[in-house]
């Protein structure tokens, strides 16, 4: 005899604990919104304490009770437990926030009578996300609440199987981690903010952030970050760097050999731990390996205490390798050697921002299967203590955010197997095979813009490097982009612009070949939905019958479009700019102000899918800040329309205003207003369209 799992279910629980109740009220919720009210009983949902391991759980029908019980051993075993409850008998899935499901209420569910989940052990012990660069759900809210967006972050990592976050960044994260830590996560902290202190110059405006020179000072910010976390699971990072994500000795050039800094850096660590330990002698204290400090710890110059988990990154673009910072690439390989003994972990970007080619509004430009295989390196390694993502604004990122759930769960994933249940589980089985297609080709469609296998491009290639380009032609002109370095050594301007002329020409050819592809598949969808839906108005039901393409319209077709129209606007940006140190202004006023329009569209198509609960959640789009290459086309525009027309602006107007016969005929200068800048961009596309 099976249960029934429905709106009249009793939930019977004597665990005392706000993330067990938290996780429970969600459950009523998906209860409401996956059952109809009616009048069968329910069963009987109760929780029971058992000595099961840690974090795990174990759900048991129990018919001939008209029970389902769940046991587990500890907090977060029980609320994986209900949120499995949620998934394997209601549906609703781990993102069903973030990808708008289509939830079809039912009477109830029915859960057999042999109905048994028993789960295991998780591959990696503290794992993650950093809610970092979180301009667009910082800026949002949802139902009025500014906190709701965050619920709908944390709730999904739960769901995931989270257990460690960085609520946010500089003041989000101390705003947040009540709610995270009340929802049952470790919390943790950025790498430039060592034991979640106060930032120095935030304390301090008026002192330069020097520890020799104010070293009570850190020490009282120390504690005083110590202290407000006490009553929080906390896994306190210990380090040194500037008052941004920088190095310290930027602050402070007194450190001019890796030996000062890594004698510093060390000392300070030392100290952050024996001030942590006084307090909490059973705390967990980690240090992140990254950038600068990473190189330190390499050559011998950083000593750490015994039990610190030794925390190693990714370069933003999911290699594990350092970073690049500015023109600096070392790629020195960021994982232990197999004699480095005690714990290590990882921080892995599946969103980056380095003001160069990174991806933020944009998937990860590089594939699901170098991603595994980067993984199954650290794996290997014995990476398994700390896995930390930057999942940024989430919803950019849900695919992949998925993927690596699936490794921190099982250790593993066959990544095609993975694409066809995603794509099953948020577009239905009927749209899978063509759904799957374009999105295994995502990837491959990513511009390349070095020599490694990992230097591809996201939406910020297309926006920064081009309003580098626009800079320096207004700074300097001839001489090149010292900001470019990193990507060319291109000996002027001209030839960086012609090296990225040539990438953005192949970007927007690649990307308008894969939006034909993806635009076919909309189609299609929106057709064959059109067509259910008259068949279901017929009968009354009509209720989520467009989710599906506009899910696909929200998420892959989406990015296509960004990528598609920010790399036409570089291209012309390219063709602007060749031309002004060609001395053809008038040309490149036109090219300037085509490339506007490109980059206008690309914004557009953001705004544009911000429909019901997303109103506004692209309104900062601040980090790519595709409209502000847009602002900045406008002030080259007025810049090249003075070196050609000024200092009395008539003769444009004349040749693109007046009659051939008029033109030339100057006994009055104007007879009209002065146009503006898009007033005469509009009548030069009238002629040369």
């Amino acid at each position: 005899m099976s249960l029934s799992f429905n709106r009249n279910i009793q939930i019977v629980s004597e665990i005392s604990s706000e993330p067990v109740w938290r996780a429970l009220e969600n459950l009523k919720r998906d209860i409401r919104k996956a059952c109809m009210p009616s009048g069968e009983e329910g069963c009987v949902l109760t929780l029971e304490e058992r000595p099961i391991p840690s974090e795990c759980f174990s759900i048991a029908a129990d018919p001939e009770n008209n029970r389902l019980c769940l046991y587990a051993g500890d907090t977060l075993g029980f609320v994986y437990g209900i949120y499995e409850i949620s998934r394997s008998i209601l549906g609703i899935t781990d993102f069903w926030f973030w990808n708008d499901q289509q939830i079809r209420p039912r009477v109830g569910f029915p859960v057999e009578e042999n109905y048994r989940f028993d789960s295991m052990p998780y591959a990696v012990k503290f794992r993650g996300w950093f809610v970092n660069d979180e301009v667009l759900i910082s800026a949002w809210s949802v139902n009025r609440r500014k906190e709701e967006p965050w619920e709908m972050v944390f709730e999904a990592l739960l769901r995931c199987g989270g257990n460690m976050v960085i609520p946010g960044t500089d003041r989000n994260s101390e705003y947040y981690r009540g709610l995270a830590s009340a929802m049952g996560f470790y919390i943790t902290h950025h790498h430039a903010e060592p034991l979640g202190a106060e930032m120095f110059s935030r304390a301090y405006p008026d002192l330069n952030p020097s520890y020799e020179a104010h070293p009570e000072k850190f020490q009282g910010l120390w504690r005083q970050g110590i202290e407000s976390q006490k009553e929080f699971k906390v896994i306190w990072n210990l380090g040194f760097r500037g008052q941004g994500d920088r190095p310290f000795w930027d602050d402070d050039p007194r450190y001019q050999t890796q030996e000062s800094r890594g004698k510093l850096m060390s000392s300070l660590i030392r100290l952050q731990y024996d001030l942590v330990k006084k307090e909490l002698p059973d705390a967990v204290c980690c240090t992140n390996l990254y950038g600068e400090t990473m190189e330190l710890y390499r050559d011998g110059y950083l000593e750490l205490p015994e039990d610190v988990i030794k925390i190693w990154a990714d370069n933003g673009f999911g290699k594990m390798v350092t970073r690049r910072q500015e023109n600096h690439n070392p790629r020195i390989p960021a994982l232990p050697s197999a004699d480095d003994i005690g714990s290590h972990g990882i921080y892995y970007h599946v969103s980056f921002y380095d003001l160069q080619a990174a991806n933020h509004i944009t998937m990860l430009p590089n594939s699901p299967e170098f991603v595994d295989r980067e993984l199954q390196k650290v794996l290997f390694q014995g990476v398994r203590d700390y896995w930390l993502v930057n999942c940024s604004n989430v919803k950019p990122h849900v695919y992949y955010l998925d993927l690596l759930a699936q490794i921190w769960r099982n250790g593993s994933v066959n990544i095609e197997e993975h694409r066809r249940s995603y794509v099953t589980m948020y577009y239905g089985a009927e749209n899978e095979s063509r759904i799957s297609a374009c999105l295994a080709e995502y990837p491959n469609y990513a511009v390349a813009y070095g020599p490694n296998e990992d230097d591809h491009a996201g939406e910020q290639f297309s926006n920064h490097v081009a309003r580098m380009l626009i800079s320096q032609y207004m700074k300097q002109k001839d001489a090149r982009s010292e900001h470019l370095l990193w990507a060319t050594d291109a000996e002027d301007l001209r030839a960086q612009l012609k090296w990225f002329q040539e990438l953005c020409q192949a970007g927007e050819k690649n990307y308008r070949e894969y939006l034909n592809q993806c635009e076919k598949v909309a189609a299609e969808i929106r057709t064959e939905k059109n067509e259910v839906a008259e068949q279901l108005y017929d009968i009354g039901e009509v209720s989520g019958v467009s989710g599906v393409c506009r899910l696909f319209e929200d998420s892959l077709l989406l990015q296509v479009q960004i990528h598609y129209h920010c790399y036409g606007g570089a291209k012309m940006v390219c063709q602007s700019l060749l031309l002004a140190l060609d001395g053809q202004y008038q040309k490149s006023f036109y090219y300037a102000g085509k490339a506007r329009d490109e980059y206008l569209t690309a914004n557009r198509m953001l705004r544009l899918r911000e429909h019901g609960k997303w109103h506004n959640f692209y309104s900062n789009e601040c980090l790519a800040d595709i409209k502000q290459s847009a602002w900045m086309l406008e002030g080259l525009m007025s810049y090249v329309r003075n070196l050609g027309d000024g200092p009395h602006f008539y003769h444009w107007q004349r040749d693109f205003l007046y009659s051939e016969e008029d033109r030339r005929v100057l006994l009055i200068l104007v007879m009209e207003n002065h146009l503006k800048d898009e007033e005469l961009f509009a009548l030069m596309k009238e002629k040369w369209d």
